[in-house]
């Protein structure tokens, strides 16, 4: 008998970092998982990581008529949902001074509206005494360079926590948010040229007071707590990080 036998869990931005983390935690607890993501490859790469309790659609965050369509292939797929990690989401490091319309309105639109409605157009499928999980930031408490308008997307999604908590009690639907600190997700390497990336992770480690990066699994058994387990817990958010937004 696996913890999550008998499950149902939807988790979006599911194809790499703290998604396909968390799905690859519940799937091994013997919950089906839908994964979503915007890149078929990727998508296709973490299907078969996963395994035939997993399934993979491919879904832009930003999309109202991708996310309407999700909501009827997770009713096809799963009927019911137990758990929501609404956890899709981008970065990009560009100083206040540089900032551009372009790149603040895709910040918002993948980062707050999608969650936003997807959490809406879900809800209906969610059964009472299921966990909603958002992801926000430690972004949102700190200031730190070059990711103010990232920042303000996360804070957004601290405010929809308590929001969308309050709002859905009524259906007996639990909402919380796990907030990450420096994860070693890949995502600085990605966005970086290597040197650079290199450098800023050795400076936020030395910043850290545990001295060191977090591992994706580490949030993602948070968020299954926060999911399943904080049963007397809602509006809440989790800071995963090290210490670094406490200390």
């Amino acid at each position: 008998m696996g913890r999550y036998d008998g499950k149902n869990v939807v988790v979006t931005g599911g194809s790499s970092g703290l998604g396909l983390a968390t799905a690859a935690l519940l799937v091994e607890g013997g919950a089906r998982v839908l994964i979503t993501g915007r890149r078929q490859e990727a998508l296709d790469a973490a299907a078969e990581q996963l395994g035939k309790n997993a399934v993979a659609v491919r879904s832009d965050a930003s999309s109202l008529s991708d996310i309407d369509a999700l909501a009827g292939r997770v009713e096809s797929e799963l009927g019911s949902v137990d758990a929501l990690f609404a956890n899709a989401g981008i970065t990009d490091f560009v100083p206040f001074e540089a900032m551009s319309e372009k790149v603040y309105d895709e910040l918002f639109e993948v980062n707050a509206k999608g969650p936003y409605f997807t959490v809406q157009k879900l809800v209906p499928l969610l059964t009472s005494g299921s966990g909603v999980v958002l992801t926000t930031s430690v972004a949102n408490v700190l200031g730190i360079p070059a990711i103010s308008a990232y920042a303000a997307t996360k804070a957004a999604l601290r405010s929809m926590t308590r929001g969308l908590a309050r709002e859905l009690l009524p259906r007996g639907i639990r909402v919380n948010a796990v907030s990450p600190g420096p994860i070693d997700t890949g995502i600085l390497d990605r966005a970086m040229p290597q040197e650079a990336a290199d450098r800023t992770k050795a400076e936020m480690a030395a910043q850290n007071p545990m001295l060191r990066f977090g591992d994706p699994a580490e949030v993602a058994r948070a968020v299954a707590f926060l999911a399943f387990d904080a049963t007397f817990t809602t509006g809440a958010e989790l800071a995963v990080d090290g210490g670094g937004s406490q200390l």
